[in-house]
């Protein structure tokens, strides 16, 4: 079979809930993908940040084909010998007392909302049923009824109502707009420290140290959407750990399992997170044998290679060189570590033409809300491969 064959399949049994870029990815290793063509292409999405240690890393490739010749599934139902170890190893890593382990990150932050309105009622006293999550305009939460219910994006939301209530919306980067929305009834803020799918949105410096210290003031719970940003890809552990800001709960997904499986979690201390209890939450699949061991050996990797180092060090080099690239399209180069988006200007036509032009010249990576190009490589590349890059980049955007 050939591309457009696999292409055509895809059209016609797939729904077309996605627009990709027309590559068929046949295999992948470290920051390479190569199609069923042969033809070699540099990763520069990691699958939204879920390949931070790059394509099939050793390590975790072996943590996963070790367990799955033990045991892959017990369901929460019995315990197995890998969830306790994971446990153990995020507390290590991040401080925090607890974690409750999920699937998708979509999942997780569903996790967070419940346990932020559980804590709202049982521990705030807020009437039940009135309580109230703030959350900020441009968000990416995932696509469950509930988190579209907060979108400010309306391909997102609009098709999909009615929804569930309990949200209030402020401006992304306003301190004073979400200290403003603050009520009796309101039980926590969910932020992303960087927006993501908004176009890599960097809020102003300090903004998230003021939105702690807001929370704190008026006794509501941050909850840190870290789904996307943290496990190193800003170039610290966390993002929230550029303003030294310690959320009451830390979202985590993606790079969690290490680019082979799926594994997300919430995490916080005990008297929060404590407040679940038997038959209130749950997944059949969250916490398995399998996705612990991954994530165990995805924590590894990131611990034991620097990964978070070096984002910061060849996040700070790739960005200034994007920064001086001669072009009329480019509006302006911002991100942290190694997420960076180049936004484009209005007349530049839409960062898909750009994209797709890259593709060609063996460079993938994807356009988001249509105007910005999102570069965001596996955190094991180097600075060749980013010196290799910038050539089809520059070429790209010098294009009419």
């Amino acid at each position: 079979m050939h591309t457009q064959d696999y292409i055509a399949l895809e059209e016609q049994y797939g729904a077309h809930n996605y627009h990709p870029l027309d590559v068929v990815v046949d295999h992948a290793e470290g920051v390479w993908v190569w199609d069923i063509d042969g033809r070699q292409y540099l990763d520069c999405l990691s699958a939204y940040s879920a390949l931070n240690q790059g394509h099939r890393h050793p390590a975790i490739l072996a943590a996963l084909l070790a367990q799955a010749q033990r045991v892959t599934l017990t369901s929460r139902a019995f315990r197995n010998d890998q969830l306790p170890l994971l446990y153990q190893e995020l507390n290590a890593m991040t401080g925090y007392d607890m974690a409750l382990p999920m699937n998708s990150g979509a999942e997780a932050v569903e996790t967070a909302l419940k346990l932020a309105r559980k804590w709202a009622y049982t521990v705030k006293g807020v009437p039940r049923g009135q309580a109230e999550i703030i959350v900020a305009g441009g968000n990416f939460h995932g696509r469950t009824i509930t988190i579209i219910s907060f979108s400010s994006e309306p391909a997102y939301r609009d098709p999909f109502g009615p929804f569930t209530p309990g949200f209030v919306s402020v401006p992304y980067g306003e301190a004073a707009a979400l200290e403003a929305a603050i009520t009796p009834n309101t039980a926590a803020i969910l932020l992303e420290p960087i927006q993501g799918e908004a176009g890599v949105v960097v809020p102003p410096a300090g903004y998230l140290r003021a939105t702690a210290e807001i929370a704190r003031r008026h006794n509501v719970l941050l909850l840190a959407d870290e789904i996307q940003t943290g496990l190193g890809r800003t170039g610290r552990l966390l993002a929230c750990d550029h303003e030294q800001v310690r959320p009451d709960a830390v979202i985590l997904g993606k790079a969690l399992g290490g680019g082979v499986y799926p594994v997300s979690a919430v995490l916080a201390d005990q008297p929060l997170l404590g407040l679940f209890r038997p038959g209130e939450h749950g997944s059949t699949f969250g916490g398995n044998p399998l996705g612990a061991a991954v994530a165990r050996a995805a924590l590894a990797v990131i611990r034991d290679e620097k990964l978070a180092e070096r984002a910061a060090q060849l996040g700070e080099y790739f960005q200034e060189r994007l920064a001086e690239i001669p072009s009329r399209h480019v509006k302006e180069v911002r991100g942290k570590g190694l997420l960076i988006g180049v936004e484009l200007k209005p007349e530049a036509g839409g960062a898909r033409r750009f994209c797709e032009a890259l593709g060609q010249r063996g460079l993938l990576c994807k356009e988001t809300h249509d105007h910005v190009i999102r570069f965001a490589p596996p955190l094991v590349i180097d600075q060749a491969t980013i010196d290799w890059a910038l050539g089809p980049i520059a070429e790209v955007l010098a294009m009419n």
